[in-house]
């Protein structure tokens, strides 16, 4: 790729399907079975999902004859003919991106991410990730491929970093994760040996991770700790919540460490890592990140309020263009110098910005 392709900022993140054109013949004698758990189980990374998307749009047939009906009862000697819809396989393509390298040696590497960037490329961000920056910063030149089945949502990036660094010629692995609009510490493997101890000490909570944010409100106790199982929302299944019944169990300890007239200033640690945790943690106990425009944190929390709590609010969210989460601390042991590795960074300009706004005596 050209550095003209890699400075452009219309990237084809979303390039078109490609054809797979099928075609099987069912065993004489056998059971008759639904044609769309046949061709899924048949079919390599063909989910009934895109079985029933090729039915649906005409693209199967049996014996010459158009079939729309996923309950459809294939039997013995039928010919099939079928066209399966699918994306290209994702390319890890290095990228000259500039990072905020905190430290490295010859087995890992901390970054300090920017706000809006997203970590993994995935369907929906092939390019401009910390993947591909930290590709290019370890001398690889060439595009790496990466084939998986791609039913996910085009928005939706690749949840299994074991599997996308499995092959000894992708060396940089990723630890762990941090939304694309949070910013902070994250810490990368340079080889898969390190990559696997790295992610232990996270499976058994040895990590600390202590995180910034700037929340809506003020009534918080001074410390403590939120605990709640963590599920797809039963509204939005791209968002998460707090759930009674099912989700996986989460904890966020917390202390307050500043509060403003209609904000407060958090710090957060995990004591588990799920999904957006600290973001939907926080809005079940009605303190929304500011910016967080998922989660309720990016609208007017004091609307219908006094007029100078209600201008502020609108003057603060005027100023936030994400959420104010921002990754501080950072601590674990190195993985093969047993040396206990810590970490911190100053807070981004955007939230000390909104800090300022709520205390201009600062």
């Amino acid at each position: 790729m050209n550095s003209k392709e890699e400075n452009n900022d219309n990237f084809n993140h979303y390039p078109d399907y490609e054809e797979d054109i099928i075609v099987l013949k069912v065993p004489s004698g056998k059971v008759p079975e639904r044609i769309d758990t046949y061709l899924s189980t048949l079919i390599k990374n063909a989910s009934r999902t895109r079985v029933r998307k090729s039915l649906d749009e005409g693209m199967v047939k049996v014996n010459g004859k158009i079939i729309k009906k996923a309950s459809f009862k294939i039997t013995g000697d039928c010919i099939i003919e079928c066209i399966m819809l699918r994306r290209p396989p994702v390319k890890l393509v290095p990228q000259d991106i500039p990072l905020n390298i905190v430290f490295e040696d010859n087995y890992l590497l901390v970054v300090n991410k920017p706000a809006g960037m997203v970590v993994h490329p995935g369907v929906g961000n092939r390019y401009n990730t910390l993947v591909n920056a930290v590709l290019y910063h370890l001398g690889l030149t060439e595009d790496i491929e990466i084939d998986f089945n791609d039913d996910s949502s085009d928005d939706e990036i690749i949840n299994d970093p074991g599997k996308v660094f499995a092959s000894d010629e992708v060396r940089p692995g990723i630890v762990h994760r941090l939304d694309k609009d949070t910013s902070g510490l994250l810490v990368v493997a340079k080889t898969t040996e390190v990559l696997s101890l790295l992610q232990a000490q996270f499976a058994n909570r040895t990590v600390s991770r202590t995180y910034n944010a700037l929340a809506w409100g003020t009534k918080l106790e001074d410390e403590g700790s939120i605990v709640g199982n963590i599920d797809r929302s039963p509204i939005d299944r791209k968002k998460f919540a707090v759930s009674t019944k099912s989700g996986k169990y989460a904890k966020t300890n917390y202390k307050v460490l500043k509060r403003y007239s209609i904000a407060s200033l958090i710090e957060l640690k995990l004591d588990t890592g799920r999904t957006h945790q600290i973001r939907v943690h926080l809005t079940h106990q009605k303190h929304p990140i500011i910016g967080d425009k998922d989660y309720g944190g990016s609208f007017n929390n004091y609307k219908g309020a006094n007029g100078e709590f209600n201008n502020l609010s609108k003057f603060v969210i005027s100023r936030s263009h994400r959420q104010l989460l921002h990754a501080k601390n950072l601590q674990f042991i190195h993985p093969i110098t047993n040396q206990l590795m810590q970490f911190t960074t100053e807070l981004p300009e955007d939230m000390l910005n909104v800090i300022q706004i709520l205390d201009p005596s600062l």
